[in-house]
């Protein structure tokens, strides 16, 4: 089984492109939607204890855990040493399942995976990327953004030229869905057939 490592800076198109390998049938772990869930689960009790006040119900408070972020981005670190044993833990029994069911391929939806050394654990990285212009204007119009909200998740990030940089394979997500869907496709031909050996395709 080859697991692919999907990453890709914000709003670049990184969340449809993993519909896309769904729609073809692989197997994909969005790493942010077990954040989401961890926040009602497991990381609770953590988070509770590192960050007073940022629980309410069981549940993380996200808005008042994002204020104290704000506040002293050191705290990420912290946060970071909670969730992230506790997403690779999940990443792990994702891929436990999907190699016993025989599948050929899987996908980890990481959105900081060179961040965090996730390139070391998959076989191949495919960065989703596409012009500053239209990053930009895709992060902005969506619901609660701000611009000082965009340059503090841009400064946590690896600068897009160097994802680039280090990919197997790059899909850019500029000229629509369909555009996107056939190099998905392409990529899962060549690595089927052996050839995806850091080849980037853009």
């Amino acid at each position: 089984m080859i697991v692919i490592g999907l990453t890709g800076s914000i709003g670049m198109g990184k969340t449809t492109t993993a519909k896309l390998f769904a729609a073809e049938g692989i197997p994909v772990l969005d790493s942010d939607a077990v954040v989401h869930d961890l926040y009602s689960a497991d990381a609770v009790p953590m988070i509770e204890a590192a960050f007073p006040g940022t629980t309410i119900s069981g549940t993380v408070d996200r808005l008042e855990l994002g204020n104290i972020l704000r506040e002293n981005p050191a705290n990420f670190r912290k946060l970071e040493a909670i969730v992230h044993p506790l997403v690779r833990e999940r990443q792990e029994a994702f891929l436990r399942k999907a190699r016993e069911e025989n599948q050929n391929f899987a996908v980890l939806d990481i959105p900081l995976l060179f961040e965090t050394g996730g390139e070391t654990r998959v076989d191949k990285v495919v960065v989703v990327s596409c012009a500053p212009e239209i990053q930009r204007q895709r992060v902005l119009s969506r619901p609660g953004m701000t611009e000082e909200k965009f340059e503090m998740i841009l400064a946590r990030q690896m600068p897009d030229a160097e994802k680039r940089r280090r990919a197997d394979f790059i899909i850019d997500s500029g000229n629509g869905v369909e555009a996107a869907r056939d190099q998905v496709r392409e990529i899962l031909q060549r690595l089927s057939a052996g050839s995806g050996n850091g080849e980037k395709n853009a």
